[in-house]
């Protein structure tokens, strides 16, 4: 099969740029196999966006823009389709004894809630500002800032951290 200089420079742009992007689909969903689909369902609208993204420096924050943009659809259509419930799920006790931080915090992170992962995610791993997450997130920076902290609240007392 026959390929043109922009689908070659698509598939070498996936493959060195691929597994960093997967760890930040990863830090969106919290979940390995969600993140592949996001990450796939990201790539293939910067595919059909190729030709027409003139900085190729700027792709990364395009599929990133483009993961989180899937993401909130995503978590906003499976808002429709929970509903609550009397009964608790049984509680797992895991008894791995985490000695890396990195890893406890990943767990920490898988932890909570979408919303507050999400605005995480924005905030400490891509360098975003308030109002730039309020825009992305469809909420008010109030809500942005209350999210952070309550997050960061949550991962403290996950991680040990206290205060």
């Amino acid at each position: 099969m026959q390929t043109t200089g922009w689908e070659e420079e698509f598939r070498e742009y996936v493959r060195t740029r691929g597994p960093a992007l997967l760890r930040a689909a990863h830090q969106l969903t919290g979940h390995p196999l969600d993140a592949e689909d996001l990450l796939q369902n990201a790539l293939t609208k910067t595919y059909l966006a190729w030709e027409r993204i003139e900085d190729r420096r700027a792709l990364d924050g395009y599929v990133r823009r483009a993961m989180v943009n899937i993401n909130i659809s995503q978590w906003r259509r499976r808002k429709l389709e929970e509903y609550p419930s009397d009964d608790l799920p049984e509680i797992v006790t895991d008894t791995v004894a985490w000695g890396d931080v990195h890893e406890r915090l990943e767990q920490a992170l898988e932890e909570l809630p979408e919303r507050m992962r999400a605005a995480i995610v924005l905030r400490y791993y891509e360098d975003m500002t308030e109002p730039e997450i309020a825009r992305t997130l469809g909420i008010s920076v109030g809500t942005v800032k209350s999210t952070v902290s309550r997050a960061m609240a949550k991962l403290r007392a996950a991680l040990g951290l206290g205060g």
